[in-house]
């Protein structure tokens, strides 16, 4: 009898222990801090996981590390763990950059699974391959938090900006700014494959191709990187020699320059939220340089490693986080707030969410460095 009774509550034991390593339960909002969690739209779903005792494991599975933004983001994360609000929460906080192979970085996510972490934030290589990654993180009560190039998936917590948003906005600055709303037009792309060049591509193209606009569209990939776009736009400007506007999804300060370098008038250019990008804005406004200058920020790391706490501690969170769109546009480029002169060119201006009490200071952000460690 004593056996039999033994058994039952194994079982027990192990059922319960199945139903914590499920995943996330699906539950009614409204969510922890709506106002740094501000949950996507009205359709989004809640989630909330068992809550476990930190201070916790945290893993940062990045994939390409080739440009600015992303460098900037590891610095960042570094930052953001040494901040007093988040070192007393985490025992270990480890970085790993694989590069732009879909499956090593998937091998990546299931090691920090494998080896007990217990929430992992990244930028997925590919939007639709890690569906099985995923369930194995559930399976396992890892949180997983994509963000920035997130995944076309509704089963996991996601922090992002709204992409297709930011490709729109872009694109109908631009338009705004040719009163003909005709001429050829170059589409500066990022790194082929990602969800955020994908989205950012479609938004442009839903506005600039509308009806009554009559524009030929010239598309070039710049990686999202300034030396990557430079070259892209020179030799697009030495085969078509005149374009009327550009949107540029990252590499900005390059593309421009590549335009100053060419001696191509001076048109409306859409692009990130790079410093030495704003910079040139305010510099050659008299030429006619006109800018519109919409942030990704990095600092999305931060709102990440925030929200994986939070659910680790319980608390109830949107399946997908909305994060404002920072954009500047001519005239309104104003030294010392929205561009630092004395800062670097490959500097993003975007790293501060107050709703979120998240406010890096560009000396701490500077002072790390991009290396796994």
């Amino acid at each position: 009898m004593i056996f039999r009774t033994r058994i039952v509550a194994a079982a027990a034991a192990f059922v319960a222990a199945s139903a914590m390593a499920a995943g996330p339960s699906v539950v009614s909002g409204p969510g922890e801090n709506p106002a740094c969690f501000k949950p996507w739209d009205a359709n989004t779903k809640y989630f909330q996981w068992p809550a476990k005792k930190g201070p916790y494991r945290i893993a940062l599975a990045n994939g390409f590390v080739g440009n600015t933004w992303r460098i900037q983001m590891i610095k960042m994360a570094k930052a953001y763990a040494a901040t007093p609000e988040m070192k007393s929460n985490i025992k270990e906080f480890k970085i790993v950059s694989t590069g732009t192979d879909v499956a090593a970085q998937i091998a990546a996510i299931d090691n920090f699974i494998n080896s007990g972490y217990d929430a992992i934030v990244t930028i997925a290589v590919n939007p639709t391959a890690f569906a099985p990654v995923i369930k194995r993180a559930n399976a396992a009560g890892v949180v997983v938090v994509p963000f920035d190039n997130v995944l076309d998936s509704d089963q996991v917590m996601m922090v992002n900006e709204d992409q297709l948003a930011m490709g729109q906005q872009s694109g109908e600055w631009v338009v705004k700014n040719i009163p003909s709303k005709s001429g050829k037009l170059l589409e500066v792309r990022g790194v082929p494959g990602n969800s955020v060049d994908r989205d950012r591509h479609l938004g442009f193209r839903k506005v600039v191709e509308a009806p009554g606009n009559k524009f030929e569209v010239v598309e070039v990939v710049g990686n999202w990187d300034d030396g990557t776009a430079q070259k892209a736009v020179a030799d697009a400007v030495a085969v078509h020699k005149n374009f009327d506007g550009m949107f540029v999804q990252g590499g900005s300060t390059g593309a421009v320059r590549a335009l100053i370098d060419a001696k191509h008038k001076m048109i409306p250019v859409a692009g990130e939220a790079e410093n030495g990008f704003r910079k040139l804005c305010v510099e050659h406004a008299k030429e006619g340089l006109v800018c519109a200058s919409l942030g990704q920020s990095p600092g999305l790391v931060a709102i990440s490693m925030k929200a994986a706490v939070a659910a680790l501690q319980g608390k109830v969170m949107p399946q997908m986080i909305s994060v404002p769109i920072p954009m500047a546009t001519h005239p309104n480029f104003k030294a010392g707030e929205n561009y630092f002169p004395d800062l670097t060119d490959n500097f993003f201006t975007t790293n501060d969410f107050p709703p979120c009490d998240v406010n890096l200071k560009a000396t701490d952000i500077m002072s790390k460095d991009e290396k796994n460690n």
